[in-house]
């Protein structure tokens, strides 16, 4: 077992006793009983549950008071995970009063994980479905099922950047790899998520949110088209059906921007080297414009976003507070975007990235909340090859090789560990760059 996975269940038989603080998403509901019946957005009205493992590795930073209160999600991305989550919903119920109590749960365990990334992370192989329905998502929906958790408001974050993998990372493209034409060719993804879909979504207390990526990944038609179709195949695979589906969760664990007030995207510039032709620039536009499509295909309309706002604040000196000046076109657009990574694909602790909006419930048209469901400070990988874990060269700083295919670097800080491990210096910077500022 890997130090940091000790240390995570060392800190959270410590913290078993701290008092869990909550955040209060709204003020309308203040004093309503909690319900088990569904609603449209969970967040409204609720509580939201502050991860007691991620609190103290905060509090313990300096400065990390600013933010120790918030509401992040837990992970559950491998089976020995599971273990530890009636801990959570324990604290939970134990905290849940005149106001429901929302759990935020990411579920990140598909067999051939990760299919697209330069390492796959996962545990389960590409022929192991049996076991993630039977050893991972079986066991999940059954503790979520008791009784005492009845109360709860479960949100789940199904399966960040699978789907969208499929489309992006097969067939003849350039970064095709053979992990993800082989998840194409058996089903597993789709298999995977319908029944994890069908297995939570029949609980009355639980909310499923399928990730999409983001605008980087899938803002293009010829790649959005496609993954709407899988989303929607998905939703139908394994004795589910769309209306399992309360919303979907975009920019998970990533660092696009919320909002680019400062750059259009219009004929002119979808031509520069930044958007790329992209239809879009920003987090809100993309998951407001994306909803319209899901709701066309099939899916119900009173469906919500997630957006990931944990860290892509992009504050401090480098954020542009107006448009630029240049006549240059790309100059024009890489001086005016909040954004300031070296490319949209570049995924991995990126430097210069801060935190972002606080989470809120029902912030904007289409929006269930903004939710910070990577934990800050949490590493996306290991920036050197560390024994026996997957070595992913996005998380390498001084990257620029193939399959990528062009000499830009990474963007990734320097001296992270592995994925999950606590990184300070990440956190830090997060603090540091946090827009709206702390």
């Amino acid at each position: 077992m890997q130090d940091w996975r000790v240390m995570r269940r060392f800190t959270l038989a410590v913290t078993a006793a701290l008092t869990t603080t909550f955040v209060a998403f709204a003020a309308a509901g203040a004093h309503a009983a909690p319900r088990t019946s569904r609603v449209t957005n969970p967040y409204l009205g609720a509580r939201v549950y502050v991860n007691p493992e991620w609190s103290a590795k905060a509090l313990a930073e300096p400065g990390g008071d600013r933010v120790a209160h918030q509401p992040t999600a837990v992970w559950l991305d491998s089976i020995a995970d599971v273990q530890g989550l009636a801990a959570h919903l324990d604290r939970a119920v134990a905290q849940t009063a005149r106001r429901p109590t929302v759990v935020q749960l990411v579920l990140y365990n598909l067999p051939g994980r990760d299919c697209g990334r330069l390492a796959s992370g996962g545990e389960l192989g590409p022929g192991d479905l049996p076991r993630y329905k039977a050893e991972f998502i079986d066991p999940i929906a059954g503790l979520l099922a008791r009784p005492a958790y009845a109360n709860l408001r479960i949100v789940t974050v199904i399966e960040p950047n699978s789907l969208p993998s499929l489309v992006t990372s097969t067939g003849t493209r350039w970064n095709a790899t053979v992990l993800c034409n082989a998840m194409a060719a058996n089903g597993g993804y789709v298999q995977g998520i319908g029944y994890a879909l069908a297995k939570l979504g029949a609980l009355s207390n639980v909310y499923n949110y399928v990730d999409v990526t983001h605008h980087g990944v899938i803002g293009w038609p010829d790649n959005r088209a496609p993954t709407i179709a899988l989303l929607r195949q998905a939703a139908s695979a394994s004795g589910s059906m769309p209306a399992y589906v309360r919303g979907f969760a975009t920019n998970t664990a990533n660092y696009s921007a919320l909002r680019e007030p400062f750059v259009a995207v219009d004929d002119r510039t979808r031509t520069t080297r930044w958007i790329d032709w992209n239809h879009f620039n920003d987090e809100l536009t993309f998951a407001q414009a994306l909803r319209g499509e899901l709701v066309a295909a099939g899916f119900s309309p009173d469906i919500g976003f997630l957006v990931d706002t944990s860290r892509n604040g992009w504050g401090g000196s480098a954020r542009p507070t107006a448009p630029s000046t240049s006549l240059d076109l790309n100059r024009f657009v890489d001086e005016s975007r909040i954004d300031r990574r070296f490319i949209k694909s570049n995924y991995c602790n990126q430097a210069g990235a801060g935190l972002g909006e606080r989470p809120a419930a029902a912030p904007a048209v289409g929006v269930h909340a903004y939710a910070w469901i990577k934990p800050p400070g949490e590493s996306d990988g290991a920036s050197t090859n560390i024994l026996d874990t997957p070595f992913d060269r996005m998380c390498d700083p001084t990257y620029t090789g193939p399959p990528r295919g062009s000499s830009i670097h990474t963007g990734a800080l320097p001296a992270a560990p592995a994925e999950g491990a606590w990184f300070p210096a990440q956190f830090q910077q997060l603090m540091q760059n946090a827009y709206p500022p702390l």
